[in-house]
C-alpha cells in the first residue's frame, strides 16, 4: 500500500491513497496561476478544505459537483456548500476526528483568517492530521502561523510527512516552518503555499537545505504536478 501526493501549485494537492482519490484545497487553472490542471482534469472521491479563502476554494463547488466527492470541511464551510448546491459533505471542527474509508482524519488548529469568496463567514481555519489505513501519518498544516499546538502532534508520536506553508507574509515563513517540522517530529517535509504571488516568493531549495542542516529532517521540493510517494 502507498500514499502518493501530487502538488498542483500553491496549496492545492491531490492524494492517491491505495486507490482513494483525495483533493486538498482545490485552487486550479485558470484561477491558480501556478496550476497546470483544471477542475475537469482531476478525479476526486474526497475533498479536504482547510479554510474559506479563494486561493483554497475557488474550484471547490465545481469539483464537488462534477465528481460527487464527499467534502470534508468545518461546519461553516459545510453550511455554505449546502447553500451552493453541494449536499455531499461532512462537517468537522477543531480537535474532532472521524474515520473515512481511506483513514482517520483529525482537524487541527491553525492561526489564520477565513472568509469565503462571496464574503460569507468561513469559520475558523484549520489543518488536517490524517492517519491513512496503511499506517502513514500525514499532517497538512493549512495556512497557519507557527503555533505551540504543533508540539502536541510531536508529543503523540510525530508524523511521517508534514506539508507546511513556507511563503511567509500570510503564513509562517521558512524559519518558523523549520521549527514546525521539528515540533511535529516530521520524518519528511513537503513545502507548500509559496511563489504563487509576489508577496509569498521564497527560495524553497534554500529552505530544504537549511531544514536538513539544522534538524536532519529531509525535505522534497516538488515541481508543479510532481509527486512524492510514501511507501
Amino acid at each position: 500500500m502507498t500514499v502518493k501526493l501530487t502538488w498542483h501549485g500553491h496549496a492545492a494537492w491531490s492524494i492517491d491513497a491505495d486507490g482513494a482519490k483525495i483533493v486538498v484545497d482545490p485552487f486550479l487553472k485558470p484561477n491558480n496561476p501556478s496550476a497546470q490542471v483544471t477542475v475537469d482534469d482531476l478525479g476526486a472521491d474526497f475533498i479536504l478544505v482547510t479554510h474559506g479563502h479563494g486561493d483554497h476554494v475557488s474550484d471547490l463547488v465545481a469539483l464537488a459537483k462534477r465528481t460527487g466527492a464527499l467534502v470534508i470541511a468545518n461546519f461553516e464551510i459545510y453550511t455554505w456548500l449546502g447553500n451552493h448546491g453541494v449536499e455531499h459533505a461532512h462537517p468537522m471542527n477543531h480537535g474532532g476526528a472521524f474515520s473515512f474509508p481511506f483513514g482517520r482524519v483529525k482537524m487541527t488548529n491553525a492561526i489564520h483568517s477565513s472568509m469565503l469568496p462571496d464574503g460569507s463567514y468561513g469559520g475558523n481555519p484549520g489543518g488536517f492530521l490524517i492517519q491513512f489505513n496503511d499506517g502513514h501519518d500525514v499532517y497538512f498544516a493549512g495556512d497557519t502561523a507557527l503555533t505551540y499546538d504543533m508540539k502536541l502532534i510531536g508529543e503523540v508520536g510525530g508524523v511521517d510527512l508534514a506539508v507546511l506553508p513556507i511563503g511567509d507574509n500570510f503564513t509562517m515563513g521558512p524559519e518558523d516552518a523549520i521549527l514546525a517540522a521539528q515540533w511535529v517530529k516530521a520524518k519528511h517535509v513537503l513545502p507548500t503555499h509559496y511563489n504563487t504571488f509576489p508577496y509569498i516568493v521564497v527560495d524553497a531549495a534554500a529552505f530544504a537545505k537549511r531544514l536538513q542542516r539544522e534538524s536532519g529532517i529531509d525535505c522534497t521540493v516538488l515541481a508543479v504536478d510532481e509527486s512524492f510517494t510514501l511507501a
